[in-house]
């Protein structure tokens, strides 16, 4: 006779429940998505001995093992202790129980892309950083998704998520290491967002303002006369999600942040949907949240005890609807689109 199952309690230990019943998908947490290679045997095992022989790679890189009977999960919830003392409570300093697996699902993988660990594009260590993350929001009942880029390029597609953050760099400029070959310039006008420019000395003009912190200087430049500064920052995006319901892109909400400010912030993320949902525990997206109060409760709730940096800006306003790019760097002088031009032409033409 095939056994009944309490679904709701065995998805909040990161069990997801199967097409087929009585059967459930293992999802083992690994913040920053980097992981000792000593654990590939027991991933095996767990595949070979409850699974059914296969194992994905979740969308929010989780360690997923698909098969898995739900009269077998005590034994299992024993067999992963090990790896989640190791990865989660002495990796991240997580306060939680091992032996009982996982308590909660709400908080979602921390995802990161390999920044600093091994892309050259990186300006932070995204593995560091999510492992800090990871304590500030788990374990929760309420549902967030944390994702991490290491540089404005934005591989993991941070600006999807509820916290979305991208690794920023100033370069330090030292004139007197600069030939004025103009290789940064070059770089800045064809893979950022065009705010170099060579002046009457020869030299290199910065219109900060409209800086996105890539670092594409720092590497374009052969004699190092852009460097990047032991100091790391923080951008951080709000209220993106995907979704059957209003999906839409995060917007910026703090640029410049330390990372005692940025983990600061994220420290209030668990006091803030409390303050909103109080003893509910729905799944709903961050923005949803922020909706219901408006942002400016939010950016006072969420800023409650924040000693921000000096660098730090935060948003007066957040408009879901519009750019949050003051410059329009995306857009080109309309004579530089063809067929938009052409079609003015006509237009202009008839009248």
């Amino acid at each position: 006779m095939e056994r009944d199952f309490n679904v709701s309690e065995l998805r909040e230990m990161c069990y997801r429940q199967s097409k087929i019943p009585g059967e459930f998908m293992l999802q083992l947490r690994c913040p920053g998505n980097y992981i000792d290679s000593k654990w590939l045997p027991m991933f095996q095992h767990i595949c070979d001995t409850w699974g059914n022989g296969h194992f994905h790679i979740g969308t929010r890189m989780m360690a997923c093992f698909p098969g898995i009977r739900g009269e077998d999960i005590p034994e299992i919830n024993k067999y992963i202790a090990p790896y989640i003392q190791e990865v989660d409570i002495d990796g991240c300093g997580v306060e939680m129980d091992a032996e009982g697996g996982y308590p909660h699902i709400g908080p979602r993988n921390v995802v990161a892309c390999i920044g600093g660990e091994h892309c050259i594009k990186a300006n932070i260590n995204t593995q560091e950083i999510a492992r800090k993350i990871e304590p500030l929001i788990y374990p929760s009942p309420y549902h967030v998704k944390v994702c991490i880029s290491g540089c404005p390029n934005d591989c993991s597609l941070a600006q999807f998520h509820d916290i979305g953050i991208v690794g920023v760099t100033l370069p330090v400029y030292d004139q007197d290491r600069c030939i004025g070959c103009g290789a940064c310039v070059r770089r800045c006008e064809k893979a950022a967002t065009r705010v170099l420019s060579m002046n009457s000395e020869n030299k290199v003009d910065k219109d900060l303002c409209c800086c996105v912190g890539c670092g594409e200087c720092v590497t374009a430049c052969p004699t190092r006369a852009w460097s990047r500064q032991d100091r790391v920052f923080y951008k951080m995006y709000i209220g993106g999600r995907s979704g059957k319901q209003s999906p839409r892109m995060g917007k910026l909400f703090a640029n410049w942040l330390s990372e005692d400010a940025l983990l600061g912030i994220i420290g209030n993320w668990t006091k803030f949907a409390k303050f909103v949902l109080g003893d509910e525990k729905p799944y709903l997206h961050g923005g949803h949240l922020i909706d219901r109060v408006g942002y400016q409760v939010f950016k006072e709730k969420i800023l409650e005890g924040v000693e921000l940096n000096e660098e730090a800006l935060i948003a007066d306003e957040v408009y879901w609807h519009e750019q949050e790019y003051r410059s329009n760097f995306h857009l080109r002088p309309i004579g530089d689109h063809p067929t938009v031009y052409e079609k003015r032409v006509d237009v202009d033409s008839r009248s």
